[in-house]
């Protein structure tokens, strides 16, 4: 089986409203999948596709090289998942509602309950009735019941909100020993790249609906794209002298008064003499290296058709 996750021409309208259009997704068996993309992108879309919470408009889904139908119920076993926000029994404890999860899903191993329990740091608070809980617990009670079963592949969106930075960090060293240990295809969403930066095989980048980019981490960092980057008091008027005057095009105006050069050509001492010879000012500038956050703004920035002057 090539991929575990493989969509073709995924799309869903709601009304006129086209909210992904000719999504091609191919997640690898083992491996985290990162899935990026701004908030209203179209992430829990896509995700409520795969675990059949929503019908495709258009194009079709495969799961361990089945397609993906409403009677699809063997496929949704094998399968573990968060979308949107975790719901529980609040007045049932957490262990009740771990142990009722494993009776709908036909799963009796024993010692399961208290395993994914203690994975999560939930052990002490198991016996607490969810109402209970904070935010961050029950975020971890969520991604607890989303493993318990130990799933083959596991759809996690943004499961990492509410948790503080030991929880985040917690988090990620489970998604990694469970990818590493137990050959589980992880597939996270975020919208915070340095998260999926520190954990992820490959990234996907959906923007605007459209998935504009598949790329491995290590193809990624292989690449290790430099750019120059400079800080100006005027990012118009140095954007119209490094287009028009020096025929750069391939550049970003980001925030806070910085634009970053991706030209190979372009050296920081030219740079900065010819911004000086047209008067612009510049407070900073220097070489530095692409992180992923700096590829998927360009990877953005072209898909908008934009160089960002």
């Amino acid at each position: 089986m090539p991929y575990v996750i493989q969509t073709n021409h995924l799309t869903k309208t709601i009304g006129e409203k086209v909210i992904v259009k000719d999504v091609n997704l191919h997640v690898k068996k083992g491996e985290i999948y990162g899935f990026l993309g701004p908030n209203g992108a179209g992430k829990t879309t896509v995700m409520k596709m795969l675990v059949n919470l929503w019908k495709p408009t258009a194009g079709s889904i495969e799961l361990f090289g089945e397609n993906l139908t409403p009677g699809s119920c063997g496929i949704l076993k094998r399968m573990g998942s968060i979308i949107e926000f975790p719901c529980f029994y609040e007045r049932l404890t957490g262990r009740e509602n771990l142990e009722l999860h494993c009776e709908y899903m036909g799963y009796y191993h024993p010692g399961s309950v208290d395993e994914a329990l203690k994975m999560l740091d939930l052990s002490g608070d198991a016996d607490w009735p969810v109402k209970n809980y904070s935010l961050g617990m029950k975020e971890r009670l969520g991604i607890a019941r989303a493993i318990l079963c130990r799933p083959e592949l596991l759809i996690l969106d943004e499961p990492t909100n509410g948790l503080d930075p030991a929880g985040i960090k917690h988090v990620r060293g489970l998604l990694k020993s469970l990818s590493s240990e137990y050959e589980m295809t992880v597939m996270i969403s975020s919208h915070i790249l340095s998260e999926i930066e520190s954990i992820a095989d490959t990234v996907g980048i959906l923007h605007q609906g459209k998935l504009v980019k598949e790329i491995g981490m290590k193809m990624l960092e292989e690449m290790n794209t430099a750019c120059i980057e400079i800080s100006v008091t005027d990012t118009k008027g140095a954007a119209y002298v490094l287009s028009d005057r020096c025929g750069m095009h391939n550049f970003k105006i980001i925030d806070g008064g910085n634009i970053r050069i991706y030209d190979p050509e372009a050296t920081v001492q030219e740079t900065a003499k010819t911004l000086a010879a047209h008067r612009i000012e510049v407070t900073a500038i220097g070489k530095k290296s692409e992180t992923l956050e700096d590829y998927f703004l360009k990877i953005t920035g072209e898909a908008d058709g934009s160089c960002g002057n």
